[in-house]
């Protein structure tokens, strides 16, 4: 399947993915699901959770102090 990863505010790529999470395109994105949420449809969904969109798009989290 190929799928499509916005990064919110960055760059946009494409993947073919077979069984692979979402956590595994993060790091393919050089990001950690800890500074990340990915959202399919607009919803949260579990970085462990195998890939089943065709487009994701992926927040970064802001931290302040």
């Amino acid at each position: 399947m190929r799928v499509t990863v916005e990064v919110v505010g960055g760059e946009t790529r494409e993947f073919d993915v077979t069984d692979e999470t979402y956590a595994d395109l993060l790091a393919d994105l050089d990001l950690s699901p800890h500074e990340v949420s990915v959202m399919v449809d607009g919803t949260p969904v579990p970085e462990d959770q195998p890939v089943d969109a065709d487009h994701v798009r992926v927040l970064r989290l802001i931290q302040g102090g």
